[in-house]
């Protein structure tokens, strides 16, 4: 590390790279972002069309990146991806653990099968994707790094998302459990929490009255741009960040400094 120049430091070139929900809003920013950097990078999603998109970009951009069709609660199909990467690229050596979704309402209302998705999603296949890659790497004899998504609503509360809020929570709680159990392997795993950036699933709600009063309450007065999260990413993924490990990275304008 002493005497490396910045542009090496942060130098992804080698490394292989696996971003899941890859095909819009943060997650495409996140492939984009890496493969700039020198990544190889696997794209994985649900929908096929949406990461064929995000391959043909970082192509035109001179990357490389290769599309896998994966749902993150399938287990039986995580480990075919796992495979199929390694087979065309090898090892994964840094996840992006990004995939999410949400659902809206009051935390009586919430439908059991609506709990249930969001916890599946957001905060299982976080911790399956984690831990399958850990155990290629182990078997590997590999260092590597595990970055998860996690977001500024798993370290403070809003009303009508409480399920999403929980596994974002639980998100936090288990990168710090990473961090203790693979760090000495040399695995570092560290999360980033972003404010509000407009994304699928939360398109249209900044232009309502509710939306711009949120926006009033952030110390910057504005919603981030997904460039924004670059300089997170790239830390946490590279060697710049190399003592890093067990961290959560807000990225979010300041709103954990601001009221409710």
């Amino acid at each position: 590390m002493q005497g490396a120049t910045l542009e090496k430091l942060f130098d992804l070139t080698g490394r292989v790279a696996l971003v899941t929900g890859a095909g819009t809003g943060l997650g495409r920013g996140f492939a984009l972002t890496l493969a700039a950097a020198g990544a190889t990078v696997a794209v994985a999603a649900r929908r096929s069309d949406r990461l064929a998109a995000t391959v043909n970009e970082i192509g035109a951009q001179d990357g490389t990146a290769a599309a896998f069709s994966l749902d993150v609660t399938d287990r039986e199909r995580l480990a075919v991806v796992f495979d199929e990467i390694e087979e065309r690229f090898g090892v994964v050596d840094i996840v992006v653990n990004n995939a999410g979704i949400a659902r809206s309402g009051l935390l009586t209302d919430t439908a059991d099968a609506d709990w249930d998705a969001v916890i599946d999603v957001n905060l299982t296949a976080v911790h399956r994707v984690g831990a399958e890659a850990v155990r290629r790497l182990l078997a590997a004899g590999r260092a590597g790094s595990i970055i998860n998504i996690a977001s500024v609503l798993g370290v403070r509360v809003s009303a009508g998302l409480g399920a999403y809020i929980a596994a974002k929570s639980a998100v936090v709680q288990l990168t710090k459990a990473q961090a203790l159990e693979w760090g000495p392997r040399g695995i570092r795993a560290n999360a980033i929490a972003p404010g509000y950036f407009e994304t699928d699933i939360n398109t249209g709600y900044f232009d309502t009255p509710a939306g711009q009063a949120m926006v009033e309450r952030i110390p910057l007065r504005r919603i981030g741009e997904i460039e924004e999260l670059q300089g997170a990413l790239l830390l946490l993924a590279s060697n710049a960040g190399s003592y890093i490990n067990g961290s959560i990275i807000n990225v979010d304008g300041g709103h954990l400094c601001s009221s409710l």
